[in-house]
């Protein structure tokens, strides 16, 4: 029969704490054999391994007490003693591995395996102790499963073990690695013990060499163990302390002999002082540099040396920086071994413990001395090279005010200059104007007129008159004055004027005797008389009178000569016009008939058309935006693009056509025998010619032109010629204001109740 047994959890939870206590055991001792060397090492490898044994072994009798048997239950000593001593080899294997300075794959897992196996034999060392009136069968399943759990449970403990042992104080992490291994070893156990079976029996047992474990005695095992692996966890604290004052003492020790050496090799006067401000430590440079002892500047000795003069102030700052505890810094001078007092920095820092009381005060002297008298002798020479670059700023300011004043000179001369310059242009736009203005005056009044009208404009400093030749050419009478100007004679004969009798500007300065002109007797100021001149041919004099607040006409003689020439030209081409209107039925530019012809041809061309019942086409063509050739490249492109008109008008018609120059730009086509249909096509063909003709005026394009056409026909728009070409021009104009360039067929007259019949218009 089986014996079935009960838990007391009490001792399940002692066991417990047993494991986990020898876990944290375990991390602790891995640190220190870790970190100790020699036979120190040997003694934490014995004590940890025996502590750490001690308290598994524990964990695990406690354990099998905790399970209660119907049955009285004894234990053989000698085979417990040989499972502690299993135990306490496990903990030494353990040890042994993590405390390696490289754990390789290889050996992590030796040690686990073998740490594992001895924890295993103790355990079931341990169940081979136990002494009952009963027999003992293992499940195998349950006990390979306990031995792996086992090994797992090893490696896991000598992993963590590895990784914490270099912690030297206690953490979280070092308290949750040993309750996972604890609790690892408590299921290991707890396997094992659910792998034994108990069966009752009447068979006799020996219980030589046995005892039975009382309360007390386990009380005993389970103190003695926990006493055990407390003293060993506080020895290894212990000895961290020792460890670590040790190491600060050392450290302090090799500081202090580094601070002394490296004193002595920084090349200034190095210094300590207590809280008091006491100097107790000095290197040699303090020797080397005053020629007094280490021992002389100890305390407040070292003020000996401090120059008089400085010595109060010193001890002022010093104090003051003692009692706030701030940063000392302070030039004075100190006595060296000649007796001469040379200049030095000196500064301190404080240094305070952890309640930021000052604790120590560490200081340094700098001579300085070179550095200053260097410093004086720079600010001796900034302050001359200062002086001297004052003298060249003042230098300087007065070359400044000179050339600014050169400046503003040269503005003044600009500004006039410019002020001339645009008046002069002013002049010469206001003189092109009138001379475009006078191109199309149609009489010689109407010239001078305008010259009369734009001369105040274009001299308006000057006085000044014209005077024309009557219709002998024996007297120059007044056509008209501007300004005020004051004539003495408002009419002369040619010999009283040196410009008429010369042909050339006749210039006579104030109270110059010389050549005065007769006609000028009494004038003061000076006087200029230019011939106006036409074809060669004097037609009067243009007279001009300087002002008291303008007293020369030298600036503005040959736009004076130029107004002259203006009026000539425009006399002698009224005359030519008038001449060539009276002599010739061409036009003299282009070679075309001219408007008298056209009027006299128009007339017979209808007449035979109404007689023949047949078509005349008329066209009229203007050429768009002629003004700007003229405007833009002068009157001679304007006349090249007439002319290359002509020549292209000429050439697309038939030698029946008749081509006239109607006037200006517009130009009028007779097209016999034409009906309005082959007018319109023509009137296409020479527009399209027109758009491709290239006319070049001094070497240089003058761009597109663009023709204009209004077509008019008979008898489509009536017989008469002047309403024909009434019809054709109103055509013209309607093409220009819907855009230019192209042709437009007269609106088609409404038709009369009584109208004549061709036959009667060819009669009458």
């Amino acid at each position: 029969m089986i014996l079935q047994g009960t838990y007391d959890s009490r001792l399940v939870v002692l066991s417990a704490l047993l494991a986990m206590l020898a876990s944290y055991a375990a991390l602790d001792f891995s640190g220190r054999v870790t970190a100790s060397r020699h036979w120190h090492r040997v003694f934490w490898l014995a004590g940890g391994s025996a502590s750490m044994g001690l308290g598994i072994w524990a964990m695990h009798y406690v354990g099998m007490l905790a399970f209660n048997l119907p049955v009285p239950v004894f234990y053989h000593y000698p085979t417990v003693i040989l499972s502690l001593l299993a135990a306490i080899a496990a903990s030494a294997v353990a040890l042994f591995t993590v405390s390696r300075p490289h754990m390789g794959r290889a050996a992590c897992m030796a040690g686990a395996v073998v740490m594992g196996a001895g924890i295993a034999g103790m355990h079931y060392i341990g169940m081979d102790a136990m002494r009952l009136p009963a027999t003992m069968t293992y499940r195998w399943d349950l006990v390979a499963a306990s031995i792996v759990i086992e090994v797992v449970i090893s490696l896991a403990a000598l992993l963590l073990a590895f990784h914490e042992r270099s912690k030297e104080r206690p953490s979280l992490r070092k308290f949750a690695s040993a309750f996972v291994m604890g609790s690892a070893i408590l299921v290991m156990h707890y396997t094992g013990m659910a792998a034994v079976q108990f069966h009752s029996s009447s068979m006799p047992f020996s219980p030589e060499y046995a005892v039975h474990v009382t309360s007390m005695g386990l009380f005993v095992i389970s103190a003695t163990s926990v006493l055990i692996l407390a003293g060993a966890i506080l020895t290894a604290f212990i000895d961290r302390l020792i460890t670590v004052q040790k190491g600060m003492v050392s450290a302090a020790r090799d500081g202090e002999s580094r601070f002394h050496i490296l004193a002595e090799a920084i090349p200034q006067i190095v210094w300590t002082a207590g809280p008091d401000g006491g100097l107790d430590y000095c290197n040699d440079h303090w020797s080397e540099l005053t020629g007094l002892s280490v021992d002389e500047a100890m305390g407040d000795k070292w003020s000996n040396a401090v120059h008089p003069d400085d010595l109060p102030l010193v001890m002022e700052t010093w104090k003051r920086a003692m009692g706030n505890g701030s940063r000392f810094e302070m030039e004075y001078r100190l006595r060296d071994r000649s007796g001469e007092y040379r200049w030095y920095l000196s500064q301190a820092t404080p240094m305070r413990d952890a309640s930021g009381v000052v604790t120590k005060w560490f200081g340094a002297c700098t001579d300085i001395d070179d550095q200053r008298h260097n410093q004086q002798i720079l600010e001796q020479q900034i302050k001359e090279r200062t002086e001297e670059l004052a003298d060249a700023n003042t230098r300087l300011q007065e070359e400044m005010w000179e050339k600014d004043l050169a400046r503003r000179q040269l503005d003044e001369q600009n500004e006039k200059m410019m002020s001339e310059l645009t008046e002069r242009t002013q002049r010469a736009t206001m003189l092109a104007k009138m001379g475009e203005l006078m191109q199309s005056c149609v009489s010689k009044d109407e010239v001078f007129a305008a010259a009369l009208g734009f001369a105040p404009k274009i001299f308006p400093t000057r006085r000044g008159a014209l005077f024309l030749l009557n219709g002998e050419h024996n007297l120059a009478e007044v056509a008209g004055s501007w300004n005020d100007c004051g004539l003495p004679q408002s009419a002369f004969e040619i010999p009283s004027c040196w410009a008429l009798r010369t042909g050339h500007p006749h210039l006579v300065v104030a109270g110059d005797t010389t050549a005065p002109c007769a006609h000028a007797l009494g004038v003061k100021n000076t006087y200029l008389c230019i011939p106006v001149l036409a074809q060669g041919e004097a037609l009067g004099i243009l007279h001009f009178q300087a002002t008291d607040e303008h007293p020369s006409l030298d600036t503005d003689f040959s736009l004076k000569n130029t107004f002259a020439g203006q009026v000539g030209l425009s006399i002698a081409n009224i005359r030519l016009r008038e001449a060539l209107r009276t002599q010739s039925i061409r036009d003299p530019l282009t070679g075309l008939f001219n408007r008298r012809y056209l009027e006299e041809m128009m007339a017979k061309e209808a007449r035979r058309a109404v007689r023949a019942s047949y078509g005349l086409g008329i066209l009229i063509l203007d050429l768009d935006h002629f003004k700007k050739f003229n405007d833009t490249y002068g009157h001679d492109a304007g006349d090249a693009v007439l002319r290359e008109t002509a020549v292209l008008l000429s050439k697309s018609v038939r030698a029946e056509d008749i081509v006239c120059r109607f006037g200006g730009e517009e130009f009028v086509i007779v097209l016999p025998m034409a009906d309005l249909k082959a007018s319109q096509a023509r009137a296409e063909r020479i527009r399209t010619k027109m758009s491709e003709l290239a006319v070049l005026h001094q070497g240089q394009s003058l761009g597109k032109i663009s023709l204009s056409i209004g077509v008019a026909a008979l008898p489509d728009h009536g017989t008469a010629p002047k309403e024909l070409l009434e019809l054709a021009d109103a055509a013209l104009y309607r093409a220009k204001r819907e855009g230019r360039d192209r042709v437009v067929v007269a609106d088609l007259p409404a038709v009369e109740e009584t109208q004549p019949s061709p036959a009667e218009v060819g009669r009458t």
